[in-house]
């Protein structure tokens, strides 16, 4: 490293930490250090669904490696700001002249009786306070992989997804079409409401099933039952050792219902990963808070990703990840508008990059499977009127599409479409550009997206 190079060290090697390693390469302005704490390849989040439902091979969502960057396997367990040093797990450390977290979110694990033995604390890494059997989150690649093993089992096997958000409808939608026999349970109204209005969730609650899932809305889950296996002689085939394994065996909900279940998934929404930047004495709110370049309360420190929050938002999606990762890139390689940043302690440039400024977000999914086709969803910006607001909706139950546009004023402010999404694009198109609008109704149909 030359004495004009920057070393940026990236703590996170997901989707926002190999994006910015992969825009920083060419820059002969910066040296990039990853580190990634799972041992896997990296890979890409979003497709985890599609490994689950055996529809691509774990290969598949495999991300572009940044070469001899990234150190996988290797947990970052502390930051010295006043040194510029990160410790890691294995007893080594990063020097930095810029820190970078990306260091994503965590699954939610609820507050359920039963998760843990009596007494434990709800986090499945501390000592003794393991998940029972059965029981998965649904967030990395090695969740996804103990699921697929758990639903190899047999057509018989019983799961129960917890949560009807994108990512619980992602899972159900999965183990479905694993063959296993799922049951739903949504505490909310309707699935995906954070997404949807009240009929495009009823479209999507008829097609899962009709996928042979079973829905339950506006469903307090209470507990979990579990089952300890007899101990036995350590080395013996019978048995688990001689401490045991918990087994979960049902699940309790609030109403005292019981469902049965070999297998539990736990989509409960997700809580940024920002225990390494708090302990360091960085700003945390519901994430690392950064401003519009990016930067933590150290102005050293940058975060990316689903882990930070800027202006009051953290978004939690791919795209605002990815964005946030190229903005940063800009600003550390100076290749975008203004100078790139000095080292920590350096003198301000005398103009910034140009601020990054948030994501407008669409989300999107498909869902396969049955015998009535895929049923392809998106939904994008304020999906819910507010009082002045005209609203525009075209349904077809025969075709199984629905689209629902906001309109305020001239400008579109959100929409959700179900079924045939060829209009899309121009809507979203429309809605990001923050254009005015001139004919809607051709917007919104077929014809509009061509």
């Amino acid at each position: 490293m030359t004495s004009e190079q920057q070393r940026v060290v990236v703590i996170g090697g997901g989707l926002a930490g190999l994006r910015l390693a992969e825009r920083l390469g060419g820059s002969p302005a910066v040296q990039v250090a990853v580190l990634g704490e799972e041992p896997h390849a990296p890979y890409n989040r979003v497709l985890l669904a599609e490994v689950l439902a055996g529809r691509y091979a774990p290969e598949v969502a495999a991300l572009p490696e940044p070469g001899p960057v990234l150190r996988r396997g290797v947990r970052a367990v502390r930051i010295d700001r006043a040194d510029r040093m990160v410790h890691c797990d294995d007893g080594s450390t990063e020097p930095y002249d810029t820190l970078v977290l990306a260091t994503g979110s965590n699954a939610v694990l609820p507050p359920l009786r039963g998760l843990f033995p009596p007494g434990g604390a709800l986090a499945a890494s501390a000592p003794g306070r393991e998940l029972p059997d059965g029981v998965h989150a649904f967030r990395t690649m090695d969740d996804c992989l103990a699921l697929s093993a758990a639903v190899a089992a047999g057509p018989a096997v019983r799961a129960v997804v917890i949560g009807g958000g994108l990512l619980g409808v992602s899972a159900a939608r999965a183990l479905a079409e694993r063959g296993a026999q799922v049951v739903l349970a949504q505490q909310g109204e309707r699935l995906m409401e954070r997404q949807l209005d009240e009929g495009a969730a009823a479209l999507l609650h008829a097609h899962l099933a009709g996928l042979g899932i079973e829905i339950h809305t506006e469903c307090r889950v209470r507990g979990l039952t579990t089952t300890t296996a007899a101990a036995v002689p350590a080395g013996s085939e019978a048995g688990t050792g001689p401490a045991g394994r918990r087994r979960v065996t049902g699940v309790e909900l609030a109403d005292g219902y019981r469902l049965d279940a070999d297998v539990v998934v736990l989509a409960c929404g997700v809580r940024p990963r920002a225990g390494l930047a708090r302990a360091a004495g960085l700003e945390v709110r519901t994430g690392i808070v950064v401003d519009g370049l990016l930067r933590t309360s150290d102005p050293a420190i940058h975060a990316i990703g689903d882990c930070a929050e800027h202006a009051g938002r953290v978004y939690g999606l791919a795209g605002a990840a990815l964005e946030q990762a190229d903005a940063l890139a800009a600003v550390l390689a100076g290749t975008g508008p203004g100078p790139r940043l000095p080292r920590a302690g350096g003198p301000e440039p005398a103009s910034a990059p140009a601020p990054y400024t948030g994501t407008r977000a669409l989300t999107r999914l498909t869902l396969s499977a049955g015998g009535d086709g895929p049923l392809d969803v998106a939904a994008f910006g304020e999906t819910d009127p507010l009082p002045g607001d005209d609203v525009l909706r075209l349904s077809d139950a025969t075709r199984r599409t629905y689209r629902k546009v906001v309109v305020r004023g001239d400008r579109l402010v959100g929409g959700v479409l179900l079924g045939e999404l060829s209009s899309v694009a121009a809507l979203a198109r429309s809605w990001e550009d923050e254009e005015a609008l001139t004919d809607l109704f051709h917007l919104i149909t077929d014809d509009g997206g061509s």
